[in-house]
This record gives structure tokens, C-alpha cells and sequence, in this order.
């Protein structure tokens, strides 16, 4: 037997990531504190060139390598593109957050250049073992990041049952994908797909091993009723991990969902649009409805995040290539709305004060005008309100659950977001019609205010012209 060689140029972005993450990690062993933002220099620069890489595959066609466990497409080279960018972003916002609580280390950017290439391999993934490797990658860098503020009970405390419901949920996620093997004879999605849709399988034990496989993913993306980590998680960890955590994930966990069920399960679309149907439910009602009962504002984004979850569910739901494309165009948008709502709670923050409470927003048009009106955007955005960005995001899945006569799940998808609309306009109403309740300046750097600046004016820019990025998602599913 002749061993062939495998195209390594289509992985050409994770390989430079993976070089460039461990000479980071070396170079950091010899840097002292005042000299750490060459790590944050060079991770940045990492994620800029492994982006330009990632840049050409987006009109590329789709290519299988290293023996048909890799596969490099337009969503893929999309959905990394929007991984890199969306962690660039949070690099920059954690920055100064994490330098004035004596945080600024080399482990969190090395940490997160690692979570990145799991991410990346996880959304190119074309086996059942490549998922896993690349879920593995990402949830053992979580943890540790979470886990960062090592004096700080909240955060050790949100580490240990992230890893234990993170361990048992990864546990299930492998049970189901070993039935599935046992069952189909191979790893690969492309060749599960052609298996199930021929026939000749055992019935019970595929679908079994299905509903196992969805415990693991719907984890990950924290719908409900596997749900519980998001709020300990999301209050207990530092902003700037909260932050890494609620953006850049979500959108290899949706990589996930689409690889096995669509590419490898689609045969079984009957099963599996059952279930999601119970979870797109589930995580509309909880994250809206509880979300109402906050009064930390990472916990109320954090139940925010469950029900944006439901409305991604609802598109992929829809089991066609509109819903596909609604669910991908929702995950972009829900990833830049909540880069810039963790944004503004870094902003607020200063030495020794998180602002994670909402009263801690209360009178922000007083102190910053500007920033009010950032945070009023991305308050509307989220709530569905037209014209801003996260108004069509919503009426595409809806619209799509409506073409596939769920008209009942879409109907409770508008009655729960109007009931969510009451905790993001109750943010509006602290920060224009309350007095303040600390009055000191608003204190960052340069960077970080143009960048949220930016954020804020793409929700409502993206919103007033949503076609192009529409488009771009659609040219992504085409083939």
C-alpha cells in the first residue's frame, strides 16, 4: 500500500494559526509585564494575516483533503472569516479591562488564538472524529479562560461547572456519534449522508444515536434545556472572556449543527426537525420570559443569547436552503450585536468596578451622550426593532418558518420577542430617564472607543442596507 499525500493547502490558515499561536507562546516565556503587548501585538497580528489566508476561499469551490476528513468551502472560508474578526475585535476590547486588573497575560491571548483553531477546524470539519477534535480544542481553552481570575470565587466557580456539564455533555456527543459509526461503518459526513439516504440501517439505533448527538451540540450552543452553564458562566468569568465566549463560539457550534445534521444527517431531516422544533421553543420561552428577572446585565445578555439560539434553531429548522441561509445570516448578526453590547459593559468598567449591573447604566446619556446612543442601537437591534440590524435577521427565520407551515412556532417567535423587547428597552429607559448614580468619566483608550463606535454604526448601517450581507450568505450556502 502507497500512502498519498494529502493537499495541505486548503488547511493553510489553521496550520499558519497553529504555528503562530505556539512562537507566541514561546515568545511570551521571555517577556516581562511591562513588555506583554508584544503577545497582544503579535496575536493580532496572527489573526490578520491567518484572516487575509482565510479571505480567498470565499469564492473558492469546495475541496476535501487529508483524506476526506477536511473540507474547505464558502461557508467554511465565511463563517472563519467572521470567527477571526469577531476575536480580533474582542482582543482589542479586553486589552485595557484586562491590564488594570492585573489579567493582561500571555495565557488569555495565547488561550484564545488556540480556541480559534478549534473553532476553525470545527467548521471544517467533514468526520465525526474531526468534530470532536476540533469541540475539544475549543471547550479545553474555554475552560481555562474562564478560570483565569484565579482569586476570584465567581470565576473558579463558573470553571468547574462549565467543565463538568462541558465533560458530561462532550461524553453524550461521543456516545452518539460512536452509534452513529456503529451503524453507518465510516466517520465521514459525506458518506453517513449517502448511507442514510439509501436505507438498509438500523432505524432505532441511527435515530438514538441522533438525539444524543443534539444533546452535544444544542450544549454548545446553550438552547435550552441545556441551558444552565450560560448565565453562571457568563456572570462569573471576567468581561473580556464573557465576551470571547458569547461571539466567536456560537458560530463554530452553527458549523456544528449544519455539518451533522445537514451534510451528514439530512436523510433523517423528519427526526431531527422535531427536536429542534421542542428546542427553538424551549429557548425562546426561557431566554425571554427569565431574562425579564435580571439585574446583572451579563445575566440578562446571557439569557438574551439563549433566545437569539431559538431564533438561529428556527432557521435551521426549516430544513431548506432559505432557512439555512436565514439561520447563517442570524449568527453573523447576533455575533456583531453582542460584540458590542459586552463592548459597552467593558467601557463602563474601570479599576475595581465591573458595571455589570444595569443600574450601573443608569444616566449614560448624561455622562456620554455618544455611547448612549451606541448602546441604544444594540438594545433595538437585539429587540427586533426596524430598521436596525437585527430586525431582518429575525423576520428571515420567521419568514422561513412560515414557508414550511410552522406558522405556530413563528407566532410564539413573535410574542416572545415582543416580551423581550421589555428588558433591552428598560436598558434604553436607565440610560435617558434616570439620574446617574456615578457620576465619574467614562475612562478608555482611543482604540476601543472608535472600534465600538464602528460596531454600533455597522448594526445601523448593516440594518439600513442588509442586502449585501444577505447576499454574501447566500452566495456562502449556493453550493
Amino acid at each position: 500500500m502507497t500512502f498519498q499525500s494529502p493537499d495541505f493547502l486548503p488547511a493553510l490558515p489553521e496550520m499558519f494559526l497553529l504555528g503562530a499561536a505556539c512562537v507566541i507562546l514561546l515568545v511570551d516565556l521571555f517577556l516581562t509585564q511591562r513588555t506583554r503587548a508584544v503577545t497582544y501585538l503579535l496575536s493580532q497580528m496572527a489573526l490578520v494575516v491567518t484572516f487575509a489566508m482565510v479571505l480567498g476561499g470565499l469564492d473558492g469551490p469546495r475541496e476535501v483533503t487529508f483524506h476526506g476528513t477536511y473540507v474547505a468551502d464558502p461557508m467554511a472560508a465565511l463563517l472563519k472569516a467572521a470567527i477571526l474578526g469577531a476575536t480580533f475585535v474582542t482582543f482589542l476590547y479586553s486589552r485595557e479591562y484586562l491590564r488594570v486588573r492585573n489579567l493582561f497575560r500571555g495565557e488569555f491571548f495565547v488561550l484564545g488564538l488556540f480556541g480559534v483553531l478549534g473553532m476553525m477546524v470545527l467548521v471544517s470539519a467533514n468526520s465525526l472524529l474531526t468534530i470532536y477534535l476540533g469541540l475539544e480544542l475549543l471547550s479545553l481553552s474555554l475552560y481555562a479562560m474562564v478560570a483565569l481570575q484565579r482569586d476570584s470565587r465567581e470565576a473558579t466557580e463558573a470553571a468547574m461547572k462549565y467543565f463538568v456539564l462541558g465533560a458530561m455533555a462532550s461524553a453524550m456527543l461521543l456516545y452518539g456519534m460512536s452509534m452513529l459509526y456503529g451503524v453507518g461503518g465510516t466517520l465521514q459526513l459525506d458518506e453517513l449522508g449517502t448511507m442514510v439516504d439509501t436505507g438498509g440501517y438500523d432505524g432505532a439505533v441511527l435515530v438514538f444515536g441522533l438525539v444524543f448527538v443534539i444533546i452535544g451540540v444544542a450544549f454548545k450552543l446553550g438552547a435550552v434545556p441545556f441551558h444552565m452553564w450560560i448565565p453562571d458562566v457568563y456572570h462569573g468569568a471576567p468581561t473580556a472572556v464573557t465576551l470571547y465566549i458569547g461571539t466567536a463560539p456560537k458560530l463554530a457550534a452553527f458549523a456544528m449543527l449544519m455539518r451533522l445534521l445537514v451534510e451528514g444527517l439530512n436523510g433523517l431531516q423528519g427526526e431531527w426537525q422535531q427536536i429542534l422544533v421542542l428546542l427553538a421553543f424551549l429557548s425562546l420561552a426561557v431566554g425571554n420570559i427569565v431574562a425579564i428577572a435580571q439585574t446583572n446585565i451579563k445575566r440578562m445578555l446571557a439569557y438574551s443569547t439563549i433566545s437569539h439560539v431559538g431564533f438561529i434553531l428556527l432557521g435551521v429548522l426549516a430544513g431548506n436552503q432559505d432557512g439555512y441561509v436565514a439561520a447563517l445570516f442570524y449568527a453573523i448578526v447576533y455575533v456583531l450585536m453582542s460584540l458590542g453590547g459586552f463592548g459597552m459593559v467593558i467601557l463602563m468598567s474601570r479599576a475595581g468596578f465591573e458595571a455589570d449591573r444595569l443600574d450601573d447604566f443608569k444616566g449614560l446619556n448624561e455622562r456620554s451622550p455618544w455611547f448612549a446612543f451606541m448602546m441604544l442601537i444594540l438594545m433595538f437591534s437585539m429587540a427586533g426593532v426596524p430598521p436596525f440590524l437585527g430586525f431582518w435577521a429575525k423576520l428571515a427565520v420567521i419568514r422561513a418558518a412560515v414557508n414550511v407551515d410552522l406558522i405556530w412556532l413563528a407566532v410564539a417567535a413573535v410574542l416572545f420577542s415582543v416580551i423581550g423587547a421589555f428588558y433591552y428597552l428598560r436598558v434604553i429607559k436607565l440610560m435617558y430617564f434616570d439620574r446617574a448614580e456615578d457620576t465619574a468619566p467614562i475612562q478608555s483608550d482611543a482604540d476601543l472607543r472608535i472600534v465600538l463606535s464602528a460596531n454600533g454604526l455597522a448594526v445601523l448601517g448593516l440594518g439600513l442596507y442588509p442586502a449585501g450581507l444577505m447576499a454574501l450568505c447566500g452566495a456562502a450556502l449556493a453550493g
